[in-house]
C-alpha cells in the first residue's frame, strides 16, 4: 500500500509540474500573441502614415517646384522655343519635301 501511495504521490506531483509549465508557456504564448498584433497595428499604421506622405510629394504643383527650385528648370513659352529643321532647308520647303516623299496615291484594291 505504500508504494502505491508513493506512486500516487509522484504522478500528482508530476502532473502539477506539468499542468504549472503549461500555464506558462501559455501566458508567454498570449503575451508573444499581444506583442505581435500590437506590432502589426503598429505597421499598419506606419504604412497608412507613410501611403499619405507619399501621395502628398507626389502632387504636380510639388513637382513643378522642385522642378523650377532644384534643376532650374522652365515652363515653355513660344519666345524660348526652338524648332529643328530637316538639313538646312527652311520649315516651307521641308514640309514640299516630304509630301514628295510619300508618293502618289494608289487607288483600288492592294494586292
Amino acid at each position: 500500500m505504500n508504494r502505491l501511495n508513493l506512486f500516487l504521490l509522484l504522478a500528482v506531483l508530476g502532473s502539477a509540474l506539468y499542468l504549472v509549465n503549461v500555464q506558462y508557456e501559455s501566458r508567454r504564448l498570449f503575451s508573444d500573441l499581444d506583442k505581435a498584433r500590437s506590432q502589426a497595428h503598429r505597421i499598419e499604421s506606419d504604412n497608412e502614415r507613410l501611403q499619405v506622405e507619399r501621395r502628398a510629394q507626389a502632387t504636380p504643383l510639388r513637382v513643378e517646384k522642385l522642378a523650377k527650385e532644384q534643376l532650374q528648370m522652365r515652363s515653355t513659352t513660344p519666345a524660348i522655343t526652338h524648332y529643328v529643321t530637316y538639313g538646312s532647308v527652311p520649315a516651307t520647303a521641308a514640309s514640299a519635301a516630304a509630301a514628295s516623299l510619300v508618293g502618289p496615291a494608289v487607288s483600288g484594291p492592294v494586292q
